[in-house]
């Protein structure tokens, strides 16, 4: 199995009502270990670029607004299939259609505010941690 990097975001409304370390406690009980981690206030111009990718969907500005409107927690995790592991234990995208005991079942209200974000793939994982991270904060173990 490789041992691989992803991102993980901690969106504003799991920030907001104090899911922090539910979410980083269920991430690592996954096996998953974080290499870095912050406390961030995006601006507009942040969240457009870092979902440029959706630019087009009408949804777009609603998700710049609602990521900038509070603080989130970006980390880095590590580990064996770590993007797969990442997805599985965040649950599906809708928490409404999210098995029990994932982090979007236990935390997310709707598809809109569904507490945490987690790359797809490994390009991905790979632009998303370089827009967040400077590779001398991260600390491999």
């Amino acid at each position: 199995m490789a041992i691989e990097r992803t991102l993980s975001i901690v969106k504003p409304d799991a920030v907001r009502k104090n899911h922090i370390g539910g979410v980083l406690a269920k991430l690592e009980g996954a096996g998953l270990t974080i290499i870095g981690a912050k406390l961030i206030k995006l601006s507009q111009e942040q969240a457009g670029a870092f979902y440029g990718v959706h630019r087009e969907r009408s949804f777009f500005q609603e998700l710049v607004d609602f990521m900038t409107s509070g603080p989130i927690m970006v980390q880095v995790l590590e580990g064996e299939n770590a993007i797969l592991r990442n997805r599985e234990v965040m649950g599906a995208t809708d928490p409404a259609k999210a098995e029990a005991g994932t982090i979007r079942a236990e935390y997310g209200a709707d598809i809109g505010e569904n507490a945490v974000h987690g790359s797809d793939a490994p390009d991905t994982a790979r632009t998303e941690i370089a827009f967040f991270f400077a590779e001398s904060e991260l600390q491999s173990r």
